[in-house]
């Protein structure tokens, strides 16, 4: 890609945060990111995800029961266990869990919640987006940070 091309698509990403792009503007100004459901197993896509993040300098927190260490971090049981800000709750879990995990990013003063692609639950996403919060509902945020940030 030519100087040219690399510009261009820079002044594209600032114009969508630029003319109010809720999902340029919490991946922009977030830098923790809570991984619920998150697995060591590097084949899952929950891996793949937290290590893309982890690369482009978000600090990922594992929240995973089953886990004790994910990507080089220590890993939570539950959100509520997390110490620090979270500014993003991504959720790899089912459909049927997501409220307790809404109830629970509630709960901490989550910016966001990101519910991953196949992860859907109208009810739980309008009780988040009533206490404050950014929701994206079926989006892969790798997807989402790619389109947005990655010069291609």
């Amino acid at each position: 890609m030519d100087d040219r091309a690399e510009f261009s698509d820079l002044r594209r990403n600032q114009r969508a945060v630029a003319a109010g792009d809720p999902v340029s503007e919490i991946l922009k100004t977030s830098r923790t990111i809570a991984v619920v459901g998150l697995s060591s197993r590097r084949f899952r896509p929950s891996y793949g995800v937290a290590e893309y993040l982890q690369s482009a300098g978000y600090h990922i927190i594992p929240v995973n029961p089953r886990e004790t260490e994910v990507l080089g971090e220590k890993c939570y049981a539950r959100l509520e266990d997390v110490r620090g800000r979270v500014d993003i709750v991504d959720i790899f879990r089912r459909s049927e869990f997501v409220p307790e995990i809404v109830e629970s990013a509630i709960r901490i003063a989550a910016r966001a919640v990101w519910m991953q692609e196949g992860v859907i639950n109208h009810e739980a996403a309008e009780r988040a987006r009533r206490a404050g919060l950014l929701v994206v509902m079926n989006t892969c945020i790798l997807k989402e940070h790619i389109k947005r940030f990655r010069l291609q």
